[in-house]
């Protein structure tokens, strides 16, 4: 299983995209610790590409590699290997060469320009949406063996966490907003991990205030010991729920 994932891996990081897509965090990451005198500024600005672009990007190339290699993967279970195993090494190699782009192209300048709690949260912030992404991607790309189908599937799915969901829940706070729905605001943030991703860091940066009158009560409760586990737990159950979903449409697929 280790020997596939690194083809896989060495396959992928070897690409044109996957290298631009490092390009690209790089110079910007550079350019916005660069331009700021304040590197908490730089940060905030920073947290506006790992929300929106690094999910959206390992959506795509997740999806697009499993297409394109539909016929590799129906040649390696023609081999002596389990479903289990092809589909574990594949996303193993697509989420490892995701993560190396990410953390040479924002967490080098990360680290050189701000290596403190704020900017190692970015980080693991970041690495977690990679895989939450990856995982989500996977899950879309396996239950249509339409190419079209499954990246569209995909992109509805970002458009729904990155841009839909904000406004459904602001729908509705405001027409249930005489009634109490702190506890209810936090269920709504732990159904988008952008969202949750989005309130660890801005707590952490301690600009919670921008967040409205909510802001008191994640500062509660995400700031604390329980809810930092809370907020670790949540993202990490985005991560392992769809791939395993994925694992197993995999293994009653037709192929």
């Amino acid at each position: 299983m280790l020997t596939l994932t690194r083809y896989v891996l060495y396959d992928i990081i070897r690409s044109k995209v996957v290298i631009a897509y490092t390009l690209f965090l790089f110079l910007v990451s550079f350019s916005l610790f660069q331009l700021e005198e304040n590197n908490s500024k730089a940060i905030l600005s920073l947290l506006n590409i790992v929300l929106i672009v690094v999910p959206l990007i390992a959506m795509i190339l997740t999806t697009i590699h499993y297409y394109n290699s539909y016929e590799f993967i129906e040649l390696m279970l023609s081999q002596p290997l389990s479903r289990k195993k092809i589909i574990v090494s594949e996303y193993g190699g697509v989420a490892l060469s995701l993560l190396c782009a990410f953390m040479i192209g924002t967490g080098i300048p990360v680290l050189l320009f701000s290596a403190d709690s704020t900017g190692l949260a970015l980080l693991v912030t970041g690495s977690a949406l990679t895989l939450v992404f990856t995982s989500l991607a996977f899950l879309a790309a396996v239950r249509s063996r339409d190419k079209a189908r499954g990246i569209g599937a995909s992109l509805l799915l970002w458009f729904y966490f990155a841009l839909i969901y904000d406004g459904l829940v602001l729908l509705i706070l405001f027409t249930f907003s005489e009634y109490p729905m702190e506890k209810f605001t936090l269920v709504l943030s732990s159904l988008n991990p952008i969202d949750l991703a989005r309130i660890f860091i801005m707590l952490k940066m301690d600009v919670s205030a921008l967040m409205g009158y909510t802001g008191a009560l994640y500062k509660d409760f995400f700031g604390s010991g329980i809810g930092i586990l809370f907020t670790m737990s949540i993202l990490l159950a985005w991560i392992i729920l769809p791939f395993l979903w994925a694992l197993r449409l995999f293994r009653k697929k037709d192929l």
